[in-house]
């Protein structure tokens, strides 16, 4: 019996797959590349990405009358939903818009910071949106679909425990001034 694999047959599994990228990802790269304005870097990555949920279905997409128009499908639809995420969204820049920070202490900066990770986690929001972003109780309420009231307290509560936190600290700092 012959198990030598017949020219006309296709083959089965990941090898066909190789066969089938070796042959179609340049095409699925010009397209790529059109379709995201000329990055390239973003253009290799929805060929991956394409090409990766085409090999998860290989076995029924090989059987398709036209897997090249499949693959070019599973193309467009993907770079649709990288340009639907907010990630997507990110522009390169010559320019850093970030401004150094000049901060006198520097010390009393990570203090802060390190007292303030020691918060729970709905403290810690509540004094960033009010004090940090400067919001309005009602802001705050808003955004983490609170009451004014529970702002009001939890604030209270927040600073009282951030107080007792920094004591210390903040003896410290002012003997320094």
């Amino acid at each position: 019996m012959d198990h030598s694999p017949n020219p006309d047959e296709a083959p089965a599994g990941p090898l066909g797959f190789r066969e089938f990228t070796a042959a179609r990802s340049g095409q699925l790269f010009r397209t790529a590349y059109l379709l995201t304005g000329g990055d390239s870097h973003l253009a290799e990555d929805l060929v991956q990405e394409a090409l990766s949920r085409m090999y998860v279905r290989w076995k029924r997409v090989s059987r398709l009358e036209n897997p090249a128009g499949y693959a070019q499908t599973v193309l467009v639809n993907t770079f649709l939903s990288v340009r639907r995420r907010r990630s997507s969204r990110e522009q390169v820049t010559f320019e850093f818009p970030e401004v150094a920070v000049n901060d006198q202490d520097p010390t009393l900066r990570l203090t802060l910071l390190r007292a303030l990770g020691e918060l729970s986690a709905p403290d810690r929001a509540v004094l960033v949106l009010r004090f940090w972003e400067d919001r309005s109780v009602e802001e705050t309420a808003t955004a983490l679909r609170l009451s004014s009231t529970a702002v009001r307290s939890r604030s209270h509560r927040a600073l009282a425990r951030m107080r007792a936190l920094l004591a210390d600290n903040f003896a410290d700092h002012t003997d320094r001034c």
